[in-house]
């Protein structure tokens, strides 16, 4: 077990987020133009803190990952787990309707799920959970020691609570999703509770310099 999580509450609130069922494809409700522009305004141009770093890890396809995108795009990084009833259900689906929009504008984008939970979600077992969401989510696993690589290098943070006879083990874990370039360097990290729209348009910031 890792360190305790400083906001565990982040599985109570991704459970209030989820989408209960909703087509992730759906249209997000407008956002206004001025809230658009204050994302914009306020994204930092360099994170405050050292975050990141080298990992290798294995997708669900099977092949070996690192934090360089091999096809040479920027990347929207996750750590969950693909079974996850709390935060990831609303994590999941917004990397998903964000990359859409963004491939729509032409920015080539990836989208990467590291697991939390190597027991549950194996090389086999990843992609079916993630097509339920997307087909454009890309999960990692891998060797605990290689895990602990990423979790150290982003500060990732988790605990197991309890096992729900439903969903399995139910972890409290960190809720930021990181925007990467392609070299697997850190941009800026955005919570999963801003819409689609509104991501896209923090990650165009860094995309377009």
């Amino acid at each position: 077990m890792r360190r305790a999580l400083a906001v565990s509450a982040c599985l109570v609130a991704g459970a209030a987020l989820a989408h209960d069922g909703e087509d992730h494809g759906q249209a997000a409700p407008a956002v206004p133009e001025e809230r658009l522009a204050a994302a914009l305004k306020d994204a930092p141009t360099a994170l405050p803190w050292q975050v990141g770093g080298p990992f290798e890890l294995t997708d669900h396809l099977g092949r070996t990952r690192t934090q360089a995108d091999p096809e040479g795009r920027h990347q929207l990084l996750f750590f969950g787990y693909a079974n996850c009833p709390g935060i990831c259900s609303a994590a999941l689906p917004l990397m998903a309707d964000a990359v859409a929009q963004l491939e729509a504008d032409g920015v080539q984008m990836s989208a990467l799920v590291v697991t939390i939970d190597p027991k549950l979600d194996t090389v086999e077992t990843m992609g079916p959970s993630l097509a339920e969401v997307s087909d454009d989510l890309l999960g990692l696993t891998g060797t605990p020691e290689a895990l602990d690589m990423a979790y150290d290098g982003f500060r990732v943070e988790f605990e197991h609570l309890f096992d729900d006879p439903e969903h399995g083990p139910i972890y409290s874990h960190g809720s930021y999703i990181y925007v990467l370039n392609p070299a697997g360097e850190v941009l800026t990290q955005v919570p999963p509770v801003l819409p689609p729209e509104q991501v896209s348009a923090i990650v165009r910031k860094y995309v377009e310099g």
